[in-house]
């Protein structure tokens, strides 16, 4: 859409946006050209909607419905104004004005270049002499006051952490191993970030039997990265934790995937993907008063000699034995191995974890919600908010004692998958609690609907959307 998008300190531009409320009359203060647009049979304001004039001797302007969402809703901005981005974007204009004049509510103007920020994405890394790069401009933005400008520069900050998100997400397996999944990572220390990295024989000293276990069949091996986010002039304190599965490419190891199954596993990675992405927002833009560590669980779930198996039995690091029942079950394994980490390690305020989990969940919730679960109603109410704020939506699902009878073992404490189909995204949530000390607040996030759309939607085109980095970023902004 955009090459790239910069906010000016100056009034000139090719096209000016108005805003207008759906059934409300353009000021008289437009020009006559804009209010007679507004009033057109055709033009009703519904959100999103657009309608263009071409007043004499000043710039075109685009006027964009807001519909009837009320002033407290970012997120009904951020959906309206992808499609006056998109009709920018198609304008090849470079240079655009803001009128702000409608649109006041805290956080809105941050919306507006989070649309802006989040259409500029691109996955052309990989293109060769075969293809045609994108045809697109560099686009620069005024808006009306200082503040406007001040929020829509944080708003492109953060489509900026969401971006690298996506692409990390969208880089395939041949390249984004464990290994430069960590490699990535290490990038965020020049941001001020301390990372550390475990892997070979690290792994065993501190017991990963998940990790161990997934990642041992395939060339490139497992790693647990650490980092860290200390405020400046600060030591210690309960860090909030954020736990991504990043299984880098998951073949169902023995339990092989299908054909059809296998297709898109790239994205199995994008919960941790998610995680770096919103690291990244608290060493740029959130710069937090508290601590926040982001702990990645890689592997790459394949087949080989030394494949774990069905029937297998696994000791974890909190004493927890798991009988193998499914090796395509194999995220919440490696998630085992961060929340044992969190509760041992990190004196955890609370832990969230982000994964790509259970094909149940999307057939509960599809591409609309991802899947909640806590054992804290203020940690889920407070996410949920967060979600709706920034268009993360979440619904919230039962952690319940009596589900823990679908994962009784003969052998094991616990299986790691349930012989029955029923309540499926609800198991693996299970699963994990068993990892998950009393009195430890926890959240798990099953996004495996919500990772990725395959048309364009809003502020995305068709690939993966990043999701969880502007949720977890407001999620922080708004915990004291």
């Amino acid at each position: 859409m955009f090459r790239s998008v910069s906010v000016r300190r100056e009034a000139v531009s090719d096209l000016v946006v108005r805003f207008v409320r759906k059934g409300s009359e353009a000021p008289a203060t437009w020009p006559s050209e804009s209010v007679e647009a507004v009033a057109r049979a055709e033009f009703q304001g519904d959100a999103g909607q657009t309608v263009e004039s071409f007043p004499h001797g000043s710039p075109r302007e685009l006027v964009l419905g807001l519909g009837d969402a009320p002033d407290d809703r970012p997120d009904a901005l951020l959906k309206a104004f992808s499609s006056a981005a998109r009709r920018i974007a198609a304008m090849k204009v470079r240079a655009v004005s803001i009128d702000s004049t409608e649109i006041r509510g805290a956080g809105l103007h941050q919306a507006i270049g989070e649309a802006f920020g989040l259409l500029s994405w691109t996955m052309d890394e990989f293109l060769g002499s075969g293809s045609e790069r994108r045809d697109a401009v560099d686009l620069a933005v005024w808006a009306d006051d200082g503040d406007f400008d001040r929020e829509l520069e944080r708003g492109l900050a953060l489509a900026a952490s969401t971006n690298w998100a996506r692409t990390l997400t969208a880089t395939p397996p041949n390249v984004a191993t464990p290994e430069w999944m960590s490699a990535q990572a290490v990038r965020l220390a020049d941001q001020g970030l301390d990372v550390r990295v475990l892997d070979g024989e690290e792994l065993r000293t501190e017991r990963l039997a998940g990790l161990i276990n997934v990642g041992k069949a395939s060339a490139n091996k497992p790693c647990f990265i650490r980092i860290a986010y200390q405020p400046e002039g600060t030591m210690g304190g309960e860090p909030v934790v954020l736990l991504g599965k990043t299984v880098t490419y998951d073949t169902g190891g023995l339990a092989i995937k299908s054909r059809e199954g296998m297709k898109g596993m790239k994205g199995d990675k994008a919960g941790g993907c998610a995680v770096l992405g919103a690291m990244h927002a608290v060493a740029t833009v959130l710069r937090p008063s508290f601590p926040v560590v982001g702990i990645l669980v890689a592997a790459e779930n394949s087949i080989g000699p030394d494949a774990f198996r069905n029937d297998d039995v696994l000791t974890f690091r909190n004493g927890v034995t798991v009988e193998v029942t499914n090796t395509d079950a194999e995220g919440r394994l490696v998630l085992a191995d961060g929340l044992c980490w969190a509760a041992d390690c990190e004196t955890p305020r609370c832990v969230i974890d982000l994964a790509t989990l259970t094909g149940g969940v999307v057939v509960a919730l599809g591409g609309v919600f991802a899947g909640l679960f806590s054992n804290d109603d203020a940690l889920a109410g407070a996410l949920s908010e967060a979600g709706a704020a920034t268009g993360e939506r979440l619904w919230r699902l039962p952690l319940d004692k009596e589900y823990e009878s679908y994962l009784k073992s003969p052998v094991a404490d616990v299986v790691n998958s349930a012989a029955s189909r029923g309540a499926h995204p609800v198991m693996g949530a299970t699963f994990l609690s068993k990892f998950v000390p009393d009195g430890t607040s926890w959240a798990h996030i099953d996004i495996a609907g919500v990772a990725q759309t395959d048309a364009d939607k809003g502020p995305f085109t068709a690939g993966p959307t990043g999701f969880g980095v502007r949720l977890l970023a407001r999620y922080l902004e708004q915990t004291a």
